[in-house]
């Protein structure tokens, strides 16, 4: 049976220059003093309350940083980094391109970056890039990465369980002071989940559970006679299996597989 993988050419944006390694530390949510020249790490790109703004994928070397946009707008960040760039920061930002990245829709695969015109080499040669449908589905299975619907411009990356690509020891960073609340004291309003339900449904569609609003359907895809999706669940709902549509259609709820919880 053919292993299907994700295929896709995505945004890349080059940093030159020393600085580049401290530029993104303080710009991105991760940590990156430990980052190893050519390895691979995903952060998040914040609003200064801790939005989230786009899912980021980045790579030192020793010339500066490569950095492909994995969810969001890649021309927001090439605009938002090139307006915070100061001599000082001992970088320069290139024009926008594009790389080709690579990876196998299994339970945390590597990514591999490559050049968009070369051939594929094996074994990716042998196998079957996903179709667009099957990419969606396992999207919406696992959580990740953020669509339009998720990344709305009021979530923040502990709803959609993105812990993982925060960091809680580092210093100042764009967003970090909400991050550290929302870790530290006040948690989150709402988390990520995934749903199943026989009947269709759109997002923006409201949730209820016992006749109280539990949530939003934010993605929504017909897969083999039903409809599944993700929605943002209230905090107080989230033990339910079971939720609502705006018509009561049930829905069964459960959590993403790429879903990290904040709280753990």
């Amino acid at each position: 049976m053919s292993k299907l993988f994700w295929d896709a050419l995505v945004p890349w944006l080059r940093l030159n220059g020393s600085g580049a390694r401290q530029f993104l530390q303080g710009q991105t949510s991760a940590d990156l003093n430990a980052l190893e020249t050519g390895d691979l790490l995903q952060t998040c790109w914040l609003t200064a309350t801790g939005r989230l703004r786009a899912v980021l994928e980045l790579r030192l070397d020793a010339e500066g940083a490569d950095v492909i946009v994995l969810a969001g707008e890649a021309t927001a960040v090439h605009a938002g980094f090139d307006q915070v760039i100061f001599p000082a920061d001992r970088v320069r930002l290139q024009p926008l391109g594009q790389l080709r990245r690579l990876q196998w829709l299994e339970p945390k695969a590597a990514a591999v970056w490559c050049d968009p015109d070369a051939a594929l080499q094996e074994p990716w040669a042998s196998e079957e890039p996903a179709s667009a449908g099957a990419l969606e589905h396992w999207r919406l299975q696992s959580g990740f990465p953020p669509g339009p619907g998720e990344l709305n411009g009021d979530t923040n990356p502990l709803e959609l369980g993105l812990v993982a690509r925060i960091s809680t020891e580092k210093g100042c960073y764009l967003g970090q002071e909400t991050m550290a609340k929302l870790i530290g004291q006040a948690g989150v309003k709402q988390q990520l989940r995934c749903w199943s339900c026989s009947s269709a449904l759109s997002p923006t569609a409201k949730l209820t559970l016992n006749g109280e609003r539990a949530g939003v359907i934010t993605s929504a895809l017909e897969r083999d006679g039903r409809w599944v999706g993700l929605a943002l669940v209230r905090r107080q709902c989230l033990g339910t299996e079971t939720l609502e549509g705006p018509n009561g259609e049930q829905l069964q709820i459960r959590r993403p597989e790429a879903f990290q919880d904040p709280d753990a």
